[in-house]
């Protein structure tokens, strides 16, 4: 089994948008959304939802007020000022350490798990594919993001699959990292702009730190051949080898917006024929790469 993570860096590089015609390239895979923070894949592939499972992680304390004697004992360990004169919990200041569950004399706080979010397993007109849906504000995001990695090992195990792709977030941050351990390889999707090289170059660095082999495709690269130029140039001096370029092509936005892959909404386009070439080189990386324990 192999895994290949689609990250960009910086959102709006369309890593989405690749990763959607990829899936609608011949050949079974598994498809993973691992973008939890902002899932969007769904909103292309359109799943049909079989298993709905919630996401729980982290707790909140809460104080029983009939057990409770208001010695003051929490609110003077509370670091986080979560507990008022009352001996009320706010739950967008509790940080959940458990400190004052420890600690109370009396036993008179709970300490309930959060219900952060879903995640799902579905069908689509591609393959099988897990997600999830992380709740608004919450945390834990890399917590979900390893988990709806481990359902799409699972399937993939299940249904004799040996490929994965796994749409992965944005930035260099936990929920990236989550997505990378143990994956076979990373395709960073970046831009010609200012902002694309400075966060493509984070996740260059962060691959090579973890030693998962990196390929390099640029979109929208006749936007700018000079930033494009730069591009390859540090591809190459960091060993992220360019494995093909994207033109700027209205089709994306246009497929986008009708719920499709730009594979199918217009396949004998430019668009459509870079990302096809792109795919082919994919599958031959890959397959000489060892496959995944």
């Amino acid at each position: 089994m192999r895994e290949l993570v689609v990250l960009s860096g910086k959102g709006g590089s369309g890593k989405t948008s690749v990763i959607s015609a990829f899936a609608a390239m011949p050949g079974k895979k598994i498809l993973c959304d691992a973008d939890v923070d902002a899932a969007d894949l769904h909103l292309i592939l359109n799943p049909e939802i079989l298993e709905t499972h919630d996401f729980v992680s982290g707790n909140t304390a809460v104080i029983i007020p009939e057990t409770c004697t208001e010695c003051g004992r929490c609110r003077e360990l509370c670091r986080f000022s979560a507990i008022d004169e009352q001996f009320r919990v706010d739950p967008l200041d509790c940080e959940g350490c458990g400190v004052c569950v420890h600690f109370c004399p009396e036993n008179a706080i709970d300490f309930p798990e959060n219900t952060c979010g879903q995640w799902f397993l579905s069908d689509t007109r591609f393959g099988p594919m897990a997600h999830a849906r992380l709740g608004i504000a919450e945390e834990n995001s890399g917590k979900l993001v390893a988990l709806v990695r481990r359902q799409a090992e699972k399937l993939a195990e299940e249904k004799g699959i040996d490929l994965i792709l796994t749409d992965g977030p944005p930035g260099v941050g936990c929920p990236v990292i989550a997505s990378l351990g143990g994956a076979s390889a990373a395709l960073i999707v970046s831009e010609p702009t200012v902002s694309g090289i400075h966060d493509m170059k984070r996740v260059v660095e962060l691959c090579d730190f973890f030693g998962i082999p990196a390929w390099l495709a640029i979109n929208k690269f006749d936007l700018n051949l000079a930033q494009t130029e730069r591009i390859e140039t540090y591809g190459k001096e960091k060993g992220a080898k360019l494995i093909g370029r994207i033109p700027f092509d209205p089709t994306f936005t246009k497929a986008m917006v009708q719920g499709l892959s730009v594979q199918e909404y217009d396949p004998d386009g430019t668009a459509a024929a870079a990302v096809s070439e792109i795919w082919k080189t994919l599958e031959e990386a890959l397959m000489s790469l060892p496959a995944k324990l």
